[in-house]
């Protein structure tokens, strides 16, 4: 049985944050605001793995009133979301596909960072992992250089499917 999931997160871009995005830390004058890192990529997966599992959403799980996640490593939500509720459901990852929306900076450099650590998370190849970075071109918050975007869709399958995947 194959499950698609569809992932969704924005956060604002204020000065006096670091950047994080794919568990990466990006020179910039701003960084995302949120009650754990904001890092909207890794938000967006972790909401992917949640829909295609049925297992509601990130701010159900992760509570931004909860104090145990204040400034919290995405990273460790995602390591949390893939060990004990994808794996759990008895479901594996075929793949990931993503995208960020930023005006600045150009995130380009950063991508295969990012892909080896989403997918030394989740414990799958990085080629399994698919990251773009696309701008708004001067378009609402996130072309005014107020916010960045994330949306992630994820394609998971049954465990004990017998299947090879090329």
């Amino acid at each position: 049985m194959f499950k698609i999931g569809q992932g969704y997160d924005i956060h604002k871009l204020v000065e006096g944050r670091e950047l994080i995005i794919g568990g990466v830390s990006i020179p910039h004058t701003k960084g995302l605001l949120g009650h754990s890192d904001a890092d909207v990529l890794i938000h967006a997966i972790i909401d992917a793995i949640l829909g295609a599992c049925s297992a509601s959403d990130i701010g159900t799980i992760f509570s931004d009133n909860d104090d145990k996640y204040k400034n919290a490593n995405s990273r460790d939500l995602l390591k949390y979301v893939s060990q004990n509720i994808l794996h759990n459901s008895g479901y594996k990852i075929a793949n990931i596909d993503s995208t960020i929306i930023l005006e600045t900076p150009k995130l380009k450099d950063y991508i295969p960072f990012m892909k080896q650590n989403i997918a030394e998370d989740l414990g799958i190849e990085v080629d399994m992992v698919s990251i773009k970075a696309k701008t708004k071109e001067g378009c609402d918050a996130v072309g005014k250089f107020d916010a960045a975007e994330s949306h992630a869709i994820i394609l998971i399958y049954s465990s004990s499917l017998k299947f090879r995947l090329v």
